[in-house]
């Protein structure tokens, strides 16, 4: 009994010590925002080149959705002349091309039954792009979802940043949708934290940034390099990122460009979505882990926590914090069932297991609180009874993480996209 307590209270201790810089970042954001406006004041803006970009849409019958995001490309105060949106209509079987080129893109479409998902769409339209206009024709490009909105900002923001020299970026993920549900919030508080506090305090500290999912931004030079898109696996943005870290180069983050997606709305979704992440990220750790983690030794300076960082990020903790929960679990269950009452085995359980609980709850809802409270203005459209609600419901999200983080382990999974029906314009989210 006394080794269980001993266990959990070991496990829980170090991987509190293992993120705990995540709650420094916090301290590192606070600063760096009130030490930035007061440079500020005193700093005329730098000049920036205009660079050429193309917004690069992979989309699977996305028809209700693609013709929103692309009259926000085309609402760009960035110059239209070195802008172009281009759609990969990917084994469509609905009219999402015809939609796309009657609001202005350039389609290629795709048919390919054997190679299914996001990665070998983007590799096969680098490769088309190489071919026509050639690969320097973009200076650099940017990969968004089929079912986002962009801020009328949004690539004059890029650019800036992209001036300063990163080759690869990540922009600010807001939610079309966040007072729909609790799953909905959960998912965008989540996204609206990893800009705020993860992506922001490294950019403060130059240390790497991540990209997830949509909104960011690749320098043509760097496609050049690794011959197209060579990232196949479940979670492709997570693997580019892990495979930029490993070579040595940071990526950046403009906080100014926004932009707005699409969460899922229902359990069965967000669990069909959840187990591609979290068994995509067993293949990057099987795949990539040993050179990511041996980067925490062998880089200098700031690569050494950009190494630890996404190792911390990508490392399976909530299985190791699944089995702690479920050897308690077992525990209880022998002193209630086993042969043996054992009232004072259930009470130290109990005990134990309510204090995990409770701290776990704990953390996820100060980190949930700290994110509403900061970015409360970039939330549109959510009632305050809404807010307050969804502060207490994060945890409850973060905590269905559990048992998807075990059966992926075990499952087949494969890429199935995600349904998306929140048919909005810019006007009517903000």
């Amino acid at each position: 009994m006394n080794l269980i307590i001993h266990m959990n209270t070991l496990v829980i201790t170090i991987i509190s010590i293992l993120y705990v810089y995540q709650m420094g970042y916090i301290g590192v954001v606070f600063i760096g925002e009130y030490i930035h406006k007061r440079r500020r004041k005193n700093h005329a803006e730098p000049l920036v080149k205009t660079n050429r970009y193309a917004a690069i849409i992979s989309a699977r019958n996305e028809s209700g959705v693609i013709g929103q995001l692309l009259d926000t490309i085309r609402a760009q105060t960035y110059p239209a002349e070195f802008l172009d949106a281009i759609v990969i209509a990917d084994n469509c079987t609905d009219d999402t091309a015809q939609v796309a080129r009657d609001h202005g893109a350039i389609v290629y479409e795709r048919f390919n039954k054997e190679q299914v998902g996001k990665g070998y769409a983007l590799d096969y339209l680098f490769d088309k792009l190489k071919k026509g206009v050639g690969d320097d024709y973009y200076d650099a490009y940017v990969i968004i979802d089929a079912d986002n909105l962009l801020d009328e900002h949004f690539f004059e923001a890029v650019n800036k940043t992209f001036c300063q020299g990163y080759r690869i970026m990540t922009t600010y993920r807001n939610s079309k949708n966040f007072a729909t549900n609790w799953i909905s919030a959960g998912y965008s508080l989540w996204f609206m934290r990893e800009a705020k506090f993860l992506n922001n305090a490294r950019m403060m500290l130059g240390t790497s940034c991540a990209v997830s999912g949509t909104g960011f931004v690749v320098a043509s030079a760097v496609i050049r390099e690794r011959g197209g898109w060579p990232y196949h696996l479940l979670t492709e943005d997570i693997e580019f990122t892990v495979d930029t870290v490993i070579h040595g180069e940071m990526i950046g983050y403009c906080g100014d460009a926004m932009l707005y997606d699409e969460q899922p709305t229902t359990f069965s979704q967000s669990w069909t979505q959840r187990m591609r992440w979290a068994k995509g990220f067993y293949q990057i750790v099987a795949n990539y882990g040993g050179k990511l983690s041996r980067g925490i030794v062998t880089k200098h300076h700031i690569k050494k926590l950009a190494s630890y960082d996404l190792t911390m990020t990508v490392m399976p903790g909530m299985l190791i914090t699944m089995g702690i929960l479920a050897l308690d679990i077992v525990m209880l269950l022998l002193g209630v069932f086993g042969s043996l009452y054992m009232p004072h085995m259930i009470q130290t359980m109990l005990s134990s297991l309510g204090f995990w609980l409770l701290g776990y709850y704990g953390s996820l809802f100060l980190m949930g609180l700290v994110t509403m409270i900061t970015e409360r203005k970039k939330i549109r459209n959510c009632p305050t009874w809404k807010r307050v609600l969804y502060t207490f419901t994060f945890p409850l999200f973060q905590l269905t993480y559990l048992p998807i983080a075990v059966a992926a382990l075990f499952r087949k999974v494969e890429w199935k996209p995600i349904k998306h029906e929140v048919s909005k314009t810019l006007d009517e989210i903000r």
